[in-house]
């Protein structure tokens, strides 16, 4: 179980690709470092997955699904995502982080990363993971 410290380094990470399967309901979305070469997958749902391909390609539904609504709301209340921050591994679970900026003040919330991701993906907000969380994932590519 990897769990970071708040003086934990984090890694900077781009979305790579997103797996649908039609025949499956694991999906995968693969971040990549930034700065590196290292493969990050994470298994998600078919919502979140379509949110995110439909995000990608700048597609707005006639009204809008959560994360859109999210955004809507995080807006209408003066905030901005700042970050996602993938954390946390625990049992085979990623926990995340949206980070907010409001008056100046962060504001933190726990997130799912598949609907962080979703969430973040249309305004192109960075994602982080943590380098104990990472060389978890990553150990046996190397």
């Amino acid at each position: 179980m990897a769990t970071a410290n708040p003086d934990s380094a984090l890694v900077r990470m781009e979305l790579a690709r997103i797996l649908i399967r039609e025949n499956n309901d694991a999906h995968i979305v693969e971040l990549r470092e930034a700065e590196g070469a290292r493969i990050f997958p994470i298994v998600i749902g078919l919502n979140e997955a379509m949110a995110i391909e439909r995000r990608l390609m700048g597609q707005k539904p006639p009204r809008p699904y959560t994360h859109e609504l999210l955004a809507s709301v995080i807006e209408a209340l003066g905030a901005r995502l700042e970050r996602i921050v993938i954390h946390k591994l625990e049992n085979t679970i990623f926990f995340a982080r949206l980070v907010l900026k409001r008056d100046g003040q962060n504001i933190d919330l726990d997130s799912r990363p598949s609907d962080a991701i979703a969430l973040g993906v249309a305004t192109e907000v960075p994602i982080f993971v943590a380098e104990q969380v990472l060389q978890e994932v990553c150990a046996g590519e190397e």
